[in-house]
């Protein structure tokens, strides 16, 4: 049988491991669930993989308690180059149990999908490394390393840490980044460029204390009223993130994303517009978005006939490659001061950092799982951006700068990932397993 046939046959072994693995609630906070779920996720990678030929399987203690999960399988030729593989076994909380239409916990298939918190995101990259590696059996001809996280959806940055304090357990010639996917079901796809991000907490006092609305209403000062004025600078009217600074006429030369598909992907309703000038691509990938994430004010329900003395929001600025993420946060913070009206008090907290990442394309890694894709799938890998942040591709950049990062997995719009009824397509796993079965065995360096 050829490797396509091979993986095809081991789709009902990658569905029991996916199962086992969503079964475990490993969400890396304790106030959440406990630790122990996590350590069993590890143990079940750490079992799993050994089947496959890894030695020295082991767990690291990073520098935030959680456990990375690292071992080695060398080749023949010691002169072979090596590929890191990457995933992470921890998964986002289920938010709203009420809201999923399965059990969180639970795999199951619904109209051809399976359903389960880390389906996708990222418990479905891992059972795609064990499909492709039992496919290609003792057929490896390169050096391979493992590492798999276990605090990434908690930002806590502890493989960042292990990976600067560890240069040489890590040092590989291409690693494999699987935490990405696809620009839709049957549509291959590498991400080149992450946006960083910068967020912030801005705080607007206007008056000593809470005074009546019809005693004082009109000189004074509405916080509140001012914290929206300074919130509504920050876009104009056809939605362009407009921080002086900023550029934000940037264009993507990648892969577009047709409106229709982004509409749908997204669950606009029917006449709300999509915003900004440029194309949903543009918008996505090559300019700053600034998002208000949350605001401190009384609830409709319980609220008072009162002016505000004070108000505040939390601001989430996300930074497209070119444009370094900390002059991107003293931009919005100018901005935010300068936008205060009626001379009202501004203060403004920086809160999380992180870099945009763009990789390196056209080396002979890019090159052979491109040729790996158009097998695998019939049609030309893509190209595409992610609006989303992953700080360890910058560590992993300048820790190893002559190494070929790739972003890929078995993701896409479909996965609803971090939001109730994740999801991942079984013919995506499949898909996947068969490139990077194909990439593992025809790779050079």
């Amino acid at each position: 049988m050829g490797l396509r046939a091979d993986i095809d046959a081991l789709m009902g072994r990658a569905r029991t491991d996916l199962a086992e693995l969503v079964a475990i609630p490993s969400v890396a906070d304790p106030r959440q669930f406990p630790p122990r779920e996590c350590t069993r996720a590890a143990n079940w990678v750490v079992d799993r993989f050994a089947e496959v030929g890894f030695t020295g399987l082991s767990l690291r203690e990073t520098s935030d308690g959680s456990n990375a999960v690292y071992g080695v399988r060398p080749c023949a030729d010691p002169d072979a180059p090596t590929v890191l593989l990457y995933a992470h076994y921890d998964v986002q909380p289920p938010l709203d149990e009420a809201e999923w239409s399965t059990p969180p916990f639970a795999l199951t298939e619904v109209n051809g999908r399976w359903y389960g918190r880390g389906a996708a995101d990222c418990k479905g990259n891992i059972v795609m490394h064990l499909t492709a590696l039992r496919a290609l059996g003792d057929d490896i001809p390169v050096n391979l390393k493992l590492i798999v996280e276990g605090s990434e959806e908690q930002g806590t940055g502890g493989l960042e840490d292990f990976v600067e304090r560890h240069p040489g357990l890590l040092k590989a010639d291409t690693i494999l980044v699987c935490d990405t996917g696809n620009a839709a079901v049957g549509v291959p796809a590498a991400t080149v460029t992450l946006r960083g991000l910068a967020n912030v907490v801005v705080t607007v006092g206007a008056l000593a204390g809470e005074v009546h609305s019809g005693m004082f209403g009109g000189p004074a000062p509405d916080a509140l009223a001012a914290l929206i004025h300074i919130l509504s600078s920050l876009r104009d009217r056809a939605g362009n993130t407009t921080i002086a600074g900023l550029d934000n006429t940037r264009t993507w030369t990648g892969a577009p994303y047709p409106d229709a598909q982004f509409r749908a992907d997204a669950g606009l309703h029917d006449g709300v517009a999509l915003l900004g000038d440029g194309t949903v691509a543009d918008m996505l990938w090559a300019r700053p978005a600034v998002t208000v994430l949350g605001i401190d004010c009384p609830p409709v329900v319980g609220s008072a006939a009162a002016i505000q003395p004070r108000a505040r929001a939390r601001l989430n600025l996300r930074v497209p490659p070119g444009t370094d993420a900390a002059k991107a946060q003293d931009a919005l913070i100018t901005h935010l001061h300068a936008a205060a009206p009626w001379g009202v008090r501004v203060t403004v907290e920086p809160e999380a950092l992180g870099q945009p990442f763009e990789a390196r394309t056209g080396g002979p890694a890019f090159r052979a799982l491109a040729a790996a894709m158009h097998e695998s799938y019939g049609r030309e890998m893509a190209t595409l951006g992610q609006g989303g942040s992953i700080p360890l591709c910058n560590v992993f950049a300048s820790t190893y700068p002559e190494a070929e990062i790739i972003l890929i997995g078995v993701e896409e719009p479909l996965a609803a990932i971090h939001a109730p009824n994740e999801s991942v397509d079984p013919a995506e796993i499949a898909r996947m397993a068969h490139a990077e079965a194909l990439f593992l065995r025809h790779y050079r360096g």
